[in-house]
């Protein structure tokens, strides 16, 4: 088949990029190179099923049009990413994200193509629910804290898909991230495991935001790839929204102590308060686990590898 993959220069667009390589299939990877890298596609970046476009489909709508048309599949991952980013500049984080799915949805609706967008876990907002299932209603924060940026324009994708998918019989599907790990994630933008086995590794303090007690579920990379391959030839799947990650949930102060463990470092944990590491009025979810029955009873999907070795693969790959 050939496959489109936005961002696929990217952290999970390489890994996907790889893997359907190794299944057989044609891929292009579209991207801008502003959080991704060349270096990312390393590996295969000799292969004659591989092209890569550098264009940024949030401002170029011709480039994104012209290669929808020529794939068969689209995975969009294209997106702005990481909790810094997305605080500092919100204009930029919708702009990104609104209009780059626009641009690869509205050929994918017009051309009849097999889509699947990647969504996050961030669309949950400020629920305090104990597991989130695809179905809850969703309860944001108001516009003048700009983390909720990126929740609305991600949950605006959404709604988008699914509206052509109900107009013009789109075969689009949503996939909710819940904190995607694994080697090649940059901590540049905030994502905390990466950069807790960087400091760890260095011996340096790993800074813990807010008091620590704020619990996640993290999930290989790995995992995540097995998910969306098993989501893109499904045809129950239109108009569908699945969550995936794992079911392992760990306080961030416990995070940084099992990365310190796991690569035996001597470096000590320093709590820093929101205020000091973002701007004012910063909010954050002191819990978000996902429900992941609905991609379970689809496809038998759950997670293979253990929170200890994420990290020991992603301070292998950083040694």
């Amino acid at each position: 088949m050939k496959f489109l993959v936005t961002g696929g220069a990217g952290f999970i667009g390489s890994h996907l990029t790889e893997k359907l390589l190794a299944l057989g299939h044609q891929v292009t990877v579209a991207d801008n190179f502003s959080t991704g890298s060349p270096a990312n596609l390393a590996a295969v970046r000799d292969s004659a099923a591989l092209k890569v476009v550098e264009t940024d489909v949030s401002e170029d709508r011709a480039t994104a049009e012209k290669l929808v048309k020529e794939s068969e599949i689209v995975v969009h991952l294209a997106a702005a990413v990481g909790v810094e980013l997305v605080v500092t500049e919100p204009a930029r984080t919708i702009s990104t994200n609104v209009r780059g799915t626009e641009n690869v949805l509205l050929p994918a609706a017009e051309y009849d193509k097999r889509i699947i967008a990647a969504s996050t876990s961030e669309v949950y907002g400020k629920s305090a629910k104990e597991k989130f299932s695809e179905t809850d209603d969703l309860l944001i924060g108001p516009p003048d804290h700009s983390r909720w940026s990126y929740a609305c324009s991600k949950l605006l994708d959404e709604f988008y898909l699914t509206a052509l998918v109900q107009s013009s019989g789109l075969r689009g599907t949503v996939t909710r991230f819940f904190n995607t790990v694994g080697p090649r994630q940059t901590g540049r933008y905030g994502m905390v495991l990466p950069r807790f086995v960087r400091a760890a590794l260095k011996g340096e303090d790993l800074r813990v935001y807010g008091d620590g007690g704020q619990s996640r579920c993290f999930c290989h990379v790995a995992d995540v790839i097995r998910a969306l391959i098993a989501l893109v030839g499904d045809d129950r799947t239109y108009g569908q929204v699945y969550n995936i990650g794992s079911q392992r949930l760990v306080t961030i102060r416990e995070l940084a102590e099992l990365v310190i463990a796991r690569t035996k470092s001597s470096s000590k944990i320093v709590v820093v308060p929101y205020e000091q590491a973002y701007a004012k009025c910063f909010e954050d979810m002191r819990r978000r686990m996902p429900d992941t029955a609905k991609i379970r009873s689809l496809c038998g999907w759950t997670p293979e590898r253990s929170l200890e070795e994420i990290i020991d693969d992603v301070a292998e790959s950083m040694a």
